[in-house]
């Protein structure tokens, strides 16, 4: 069965984005080994300078490291300057993935400041949900969702319509 996770900085502080994370991952279950995985963020002052903001970054690259090592790894990096793919590209995206010999897609979701560059060359895609800007609360909610959607889409499922 396929690994999918979502690797993130931050914590989900609301039980409202919480629950409905709880409740993509219960239906994930029957589909796939479906995890998040919360990473701690850096800490920077109210006004950071571009030094701190890219030295943050870098430690959270440092805490991604293992995810990204993984062998056999489709890893995809969530970034605006990504490409954006409809539910049914992603489902296909997904599913030729695990076809090819992929055991693990891991999702990339950064802090307000983002991802690394780092982190982003070495994913095998960069993707994007929207030109327009979400909160990464509910960032994560969608990408729970969306991969919930790729899933039912794979298997027929009425879900999708």
């Amino acid at each position: 069965m396929l690994k999918v996770n979502i690797i993130c900085v931050g914590k989900l502080k609301e039980a409202y984005w919480r629950d409905a994370v709880a409740e993509y991952a219960k239906r994930l279950g029957g589909y796939c080994n479906f995890s998040v995985e919360e990473l701690a963020e850096s800490r920077l002052p109210d006004d950071p300078s571009d030094g701190q903001i890219q030295s943050a970054l870098e430690k959270e690259a440092g805490a991604m490291e293992k995810y990204l090592s993984a062998k056999s790894a489709l890893n995809i990096a969530m970034c605006i300057e990504g490409k954006t793919l409809s539910s049914e590209q992603l489902s296909e995206k997904i599913s030729r993935s695990a076809v090819e010999g992929v055991s693990v897609v891991n999702f990339y979701i950064g802090s307000s400041f983002g991802l690394s560059e780092s982190v982003k060359r070495r994913c095998g895609l960069r993707l994007s949900m929207s030109p327009m800007t979400f909160p990464h609360q509910l960032a994560r909610v969608m990408l729970c969702e969306q991969v919930y959607r790729a899933f039912a889409i794979s298997a027929g499922s009425r879900y999708h319509k």
